[in-house]
């Protein structure tokens, strides 16, 4: 019921160790704490791949910037891509993480969580398969073997005026769990007005990505949300786990039972000039061009137009 009229719920029972969670909480604050000169020293404009460093206000959402800066990492076994000619442009976006020379502890705590959350991810996939009449493993044809993975690790600074931490949107691919601490500001929309959506103990809150309801019509909800910067002396750090298909995964139309598809809404939301793409990859090149135009304009200006 949460998944197909909110899109949101808190997700506990998820098996994650909770110290391990701590950790990644804890060591995210003292990333923030480092001198900026070695925050800098993985600024995401130095490759062509969004991962490292975004500085305060160079993401944007929505056409605006948000106030928070972050590390963006993505599965860590890759390197540098060398692509064929005529590959699609997606293609681009796989690559290496940038990780700070200043907190080496940083990567084995967050791979170590990363690869907790993808059988979380996996478990969750599956009750949704079943709860929608299908076979429970009807989404490893999409993730598997290399699903396409993103951790943000977040910081909203506190300021007098509460504003766009992160502005109204809706998640481009299937899942995303969010570790918050307990400052508050992530808000979900709710008969046309944001509610706050605080953390509870020991859970992660789970929300779904617009594939997901492009796949089932709009049965589940991918639903609209956003984060209100807290008051000034109190950061919030946050950190969040996108699970998504393989860039390359065509994502089709799953076949509902006659009793769900007559609750079916639609699969788009109602923006014609942002349309959701059955193939993964096309939805993440384009929400990474516009929310990162700084590292678009330098790596990757052909595709700007």
């Amino acid at each position: 019921r949460a998944c197909h009229e909110v899109g949101f719920a808190h997700l506990g029972g998820h098996g994650v160790d909770p110290t391990r969670a701590a950790a990644v909480l804890e060591l995210s604050r003292r990333f923030f704490a480092l001198p900026e000169d070695d925050r800098m020293a993985i600024v995401n404009t130095n490759t062509p791949y969004f991962k490292g460093y975004t500085r305060l206000g160079m993401e944007h959402t929505g056409g605006r910037p948000d106030w928070r800066d972050q590390i963006d990492i993505g599965p860590d076994h890759r390197s540098a891509p060398v692509l064929p000619e005529g590959a699609p442009a997606w293609m681009r976006l796989r690559g290496p993480n940038q990780w700070p020379e200043a907190l080496p502890e940083l990567r084995p705590v967050v791979v170590g969580w990363m690869d907790d959350m993808a059988r979380v991810g996996d478990k969750v996939l599956r009750a949704l398969a079943i709860g929608l009449g299908q076979p429970a493993d009807l989404f490893d044809q999409w993730m598997h073997p290399d699903p396409e993975v993103l951790v943000k690790i977040i910081r909203y600074p506190g300021r007098p005026e509460r504003g766009q931490g992160v502005g109204p949107h809706h998640d481009s691919g299937l899942l995303t769990f969010i570790h918050q601490d307990d400052t508050g500001g992530l808000q979900v929309m709710r008969n046309g007005e944001f509610v706050d959506a605080p953390g509870r103990e020991a859970c992660y809150v789970l929300n779904l990505g617009e594939m997901l309801q492009l796949a089932t019509d709009g049965y589940l909800r991918a639903t609209r949300h956003q984060v209100v910067t807290p008051a000034s002396g109190a950061d919030r750090v946050s950190v969040a786990y996108f699970y998504n298909p393989r860039m390359e995964a065509r994502m089709g139309s799953i076949p509902l039972p006659s009793t769900l598809a007559a609750e079916a809404s639609g699969g788009q939301n109602a923006n014609p000039a942002d349309p959701v793409f059955d193939v993964y990859g096309e939805n993440w090149l384009k929400f990474r061009l516009r929310s990162h135009p700084d590292v678009a304009a330098i790596h990757h200006a052909d595709l700007l137009a």
